[in-house]
């Protein structure tokens, strides 16, 4: 069985978007094992200035590039990334799990990552050039994953 890891600054703290990560982390228990870790975020000062911001962003990425599992494809969420269809993420998926067995994807957070980061990934991908707070990206990336393996698996998925 695939495992699918998700690394991800910051903790959930709003009930109804944790109800729905639960929800989907448990329909995926029928197509993946999912793991899902949460790392720290850095308070970030009222007064941010370019030279904390890139403080900030290199203590987050730094603490990521120390969790991610080395056998594992690493897929980074960035605005610089690629934009996929449901289909298309869906086939990347299906392709992976026939190379490996663990698929990493990688949340960054407010600040997003410093350029580090980029050297470990193997994949950038970008739901939206719209920005969005990184918890609820967490449950669109979910909702994306359980979506691709209905769609991999031929089932019946709301349109």
């Amino acid at each position: 069985m695939l495992n699918i890891n998700i690394v991800c600054i910051g903790k959930i703290k709003e009930n109804y978007l944790k109800e729905a990560i639960n929800e989907y982390s448990k329909r995926l228990s029928k197509y993946c094992k999912l793991n899902i870790l949460e790392l720290p975020d850095e308070k970030i000062p009222d007064k941010l200035n370019p030279s904390i911001a890139e403080e900030i962003k290199n203590k987050e990425t730094n603490n990521i590039l120390n969790h991610l599992k080395k056998d594992s494809y690493i897929i980074c969420l960035d605005l610089s990334g690629k934009e996929l269809t449901s289909e298309e993420f869906s086939k990347t998926i299906e392709n992976l799990s026939l190379e490996t067995s663990s698929i990493t994807f990688i949340i960054g957070g407010s600040l997003g990552f410093s350029t580090e980061i980029y050297k470990k990934v193997n994949q950038k991908i970008c739901f939206s050039k719209m920005t969005f707070p990184h918890q609820l990206i967490r449950v669109f990336l979910l909702e994306q994953i359980f979506r691709a393996f209905k769609i991999s698996h031929g089932e019946t998925y709301h349109r």
